[in-house]
């Protein structure tokens, strides 16, 4: 199936619809018609659609990931045993520059594959490599061609950088007026725009104004990195944007790990969301823990993200599995400032967090994020019949606490088969790989 204009009925399968209305339910079927899910029901009858035997297999809403740095893929594991600090000087100090368009075109286009491969349909490439507007345009390019749903954000470029992240005074480049006029302005496309912003903890508060108000001008959303470490939760970043007045709903804050209370509170009474990366939180020394706990006691929507591949795993199963662990690990302890039982972060509180919670941050909650009649059809299914799933007694625990990037089966994007039988479809790895070697090889030459 390479058109969405085809029907596409996916049959007896245990759907777990991410809607509460719909549910979980068992031997149900799923039609898509035009690239969006027309019905979900028993005994759907629709003659002349592709049937997707579904037995045996849980039907999900393709994942979503809030905050993937993907420009970074061909550079897998550089720096799992680096803190972060080195990790900044080491991806942005030493290698950004190094970046060529192509090379950001191969992380791009390897990244998405991989994101597709373990069931993610639609990430936020936080691209913070923009060195020169072919940059972009190749961060772009490796997006759509490999089918993912993606908001693409742009970001700032890592040549004279210490003039872009130092308090700097310089406004956000041009190019993203120039991309959004004549590349990516249709919001209803499957790759959209975003700025990926500094915020006040890397510029100036004028900066971060006028960035804002350019984001804003041409109706996108921004994602800024915030309290990721102590000494930028020190500087107390949102409640400058706060008395700034430049708090609202279009905003995503990134990790968020060393922000107060006082200043999580403030995100939600403002309708700001949070993308957080439990893997890196949890694992990369300097970030801090997780804030999943506080996060979700203040209100704040929140969703899942894998951010780099540099660090860590490229799916959302090791984040939920982490984000799981960590979270119920806090709640136990006097660490955390909530005094919910662990009961209270359930694995369907996870799955959310990886499916509806993650549109909702990316402004794509009407679209994508759960299995309902009228969104996007971007459907995952899962073989249960797997021998580290079967029986499979709770199809979300499996989900969440068990389930690798290995028992995707099927991965559906706005209608069009992009995995089937557990290979991707239409991708020639081999010659992905050449690329990725190619690329890995030049960036890291001394």
């Amino acid at each position: 199936m390479s058109k969405a204009t085809t029907a596409l009925l996916i049959t007896g399968g245990w759907v777990v619809s991410g809607d509460p209305v719909i549910g979980t339910v068992k031997d149900t079927d799923v039609l898509v018609r035009n690239g969006t899910i027309a019905e979900v029901g028993q005994g759907i009858v629709a003659p002349g659609a592709e049937v997707l035997d579904a037995s045996g297999m849980l039907v999900l809403p393709g994942l979503v990931d809030a905050h993937k740095h993907t420009w970074q893929s061909a550079v897998r594991h550089r720096c799992t045993g680096m803190d972060l600090m080195t990790y900044f000087g080491e991806m942005f100090g030493r290698l950004g520059s190094r970046y060529r368009p192509d090379d950001v075109y191969v992380g791009n286009l390897l990244g998405a594959l991989a994101a597709l491969d373990a069931g993610t349909t639609t990430l936020m490439d936080w691209s913070h490599v923009q060195n020169s507007p072919e940059h972009g345009d190749a961060a772009i390019l490796g997006l759509r061609e490999a089918g993912v749903r993606a908001v693409f954000g742009h970001g700032w470029p890592l040549v004279d950088l210490p003039e872009w992240i130092m308090g700097s005074s310089r406004d956000h480049t041009d190019d993203l007026r120039r991309i959004r006029n004549d590349l990516l302005f249709d919001d209803d496309a499957l790759v959209t725009l975003a700025l990926a912003g500094r915020g006040p903890e890397l510029s100036t508060m004028e900066v971060t104004r006028n960035d804002l108000a350019m984001a804003r001008e041409l109706g996108i959303r921004t994602s800024i990195h915030m309290g990721c470490g102590k000494d930028f939760g020190a500087m107390a970043a949102i409640a400058q944007m706060n008395g700034a007045g430049l708090l609202g709903p279009d905003l995503t804050f990134v990790h968020c790990s060393e922000n107060s209370d006082d200043e999580l509170r403030m995100m939600a009474d403002h309708g700001v969301g949070a993308a957080v990366a439990p893997q890196h939180e949890q694992g990369f020394p300097g970030i801090g823990h997780t804030p999943i706990d506080r996060l979700r006691g203040l209100g704040v929507t929140t969703g899942l993200s894998s951010d780099t591949e540099a660090f860590g795993a490229s799916d959302l199963f090791t984040q939920m599995k982490t984000a799981l662990a960590a979270t119920r690990s806090r709640v136990n302890t006097v660490e955390s400032r909530f005094e919910d039982p662990p009961s209270a972060f359930s694995a369907a509180d996870v799955f959310h967090l990886a499916t509806q919670g993650a549109a909702e941050v990316l402004g794509l909650g009407d679209r994508v994020g759960s299995l309902s009649p009228g969104k996007a059809a971007d459907i995952v299914l899962i073989r249960a019949t797997d021998l580290n799933l079967y029986p499979v007694t709770d199809p979300v625990a499996a989900v969440v606490n068990a389930a690798h990037p290995g028992n995707v089966d099927t991965v559906v994007v706005a209608g069009v088969v992009r995995k089937r039988g557990g290979a991707l479809v239409g991708v020639d790895q081999d010659r992905l790989r050449d690329l990725a070697e190619e690329s890995n090889r030049r960036i890291l030459s001394t």
